[in-house]
């Protein structure tokens, strides 16, 4: 995957924080869950430019997605089609408890 290295690259894209806690047995399966529902997304419009699914360093059961979307718009317009995504309530329903989501858009 391609590191954004500019602002320039940024302006108009959006980024999401969302973390998650998820037990050690389940990890390895919300792991592909997340990299399926990344795909499913981007099927008929690219709309995730980037993806990097991290791992807290002092809590292993702490994952978080940071995802780079095209536009604030496209992060509104997948949050309406959420629940027709075949790995959504899969994910979902190994998710212990949802820590935090956050969209940011670029100041400068």
């Amino acid at each position: 995957m391609p590191a954004i290295t500019t602002m320039e690259n940024l302006m108009g894209h959006c980024s999401e924080f969302a973390v998650f806690s998820v037990s050690k047995e389940n990890l390895a399966r919300v792991i592909k869950l997340s990299e399926s529902l990344f795909a499913e997304i981007n099927a008929h419009d690219k709309v995730i430019i980037s993806h990097e699914i991290l791992q807290k360093t002092d809590n292993p059961q702490e994952i978080c997605w940071h995802i780079i979307w095209s536009s604030e718009e496209s992060v509104k317009l997948t949050a309406q089609k959420w629940a027709t995504f075949p790995s959504s309530k899969a994910l979902e329903s190994l998710v212990d408890e949802k820590r935090y989501y956050g969209h940011f858009i670029p100041l400068i």
